[in-house]
């Protein structure tokens, strides 16, 4: 278990630091990156990622991937606390670590640090309500949840499950970034709240509530939709 909780944190440390530090860094301030530079920046930490840690932990890098998951009979139930700590953790220091390395060069109340949020006023979102970012990502989530049991589902496609979930998260968040800056992921959303404060922590209960929802339906979906004959590989990735 200790290896498999290290790998999601290193995973999810990846995925915050090179997701949220693209956006930070080469989207807000240097590059002019944009959504696109954003979009794919998550999509290649988490196909890189299922390639490096897939074997060992399932390279869930997510609450609400771990949550679908289990409800989907892919994961076991023990698995979900523990996972998740260990999520959480790894997005906090990816965004300890993206703080320190942009110092004071970037004023991270008012850049919004990639944060996720809704509505007036948080920095860097383009004003949708709470109830536009509520349905966006728990339907978001939704679908990612759907894609990853189905091209991990033992009768897909061998050895393309990571290319697919990359791209499908590369997809989602150019569906979502205009919304929310895009979460689909509590622990993504929780690691730069913590540095921002203010609105943010006060806005990440959406990130945890909306995106558990949907992966939890997108796990039952595909359950019934898939049918009899699927096998839980070893890994998820």
């Amino acid at each position: 278990m200790q290896r498999k909780l290290a790998a999601e944190l290193l995973g999810t440390y990846w995925l915050v630091f090179g997701g949220c530090g693209t956006a930070v860094v080469g989207g807000e301030h240097v590059g002019q990156i944009g959504w696109l530079g954003a979009a794919f920046a998550f999509g290649l930490t988490v196909l890189t990622m299922a390639y490096a840690i897939g074997h060992i932990s399932g390279c869930h890098l997510n609450p609400a991937v771990t949550l679908g998951l289990v409800v989907g009979g892919r994961a076991p139930a023990k698995d979900l606390v523990p996972y998740t700590i260990a999520q959480v953790v790894g997005a906090i220091l990816a965004a300890a670590t993206l703080k320190f390395i942009v110092k004071d060069w970037v004023h991270v109340s008012e850049a919004g640090f990639a944060s996720n949020g809704y509505g007036d006023p948080t920095p860097a979102i383009h004003f949708f309500p709470l109830s536009s970012a509520f349905v966006a990502e728990a339907v978001l989530t939704f679908f990612f949840l759907f894609i990853i049991m189905g091209a991990t589902d033992a009768r897909a496609p061998k050895g393309f499950a990571g290319m697919v979930i990359g791209l499908a998260l590369t997809l989602i968040h150019l569906i979502g970034i205009a919304i929310t800056n895009l979460s689909v992921n509590p622990a993504r959303s929780t690691g730069p709240a913590v540095f921002v404060g203010g609105w943010a922590l006060q806005q990440l209960w959406l990130f945890w509530v909306a995106p558990l929802l949907g992966g939890a339906a997108g796990g039952l979906a595909y359950m019934a939709i898939g049918g009899e004959g699927q096998v839980a590989p070893k890994a998820t990735t």
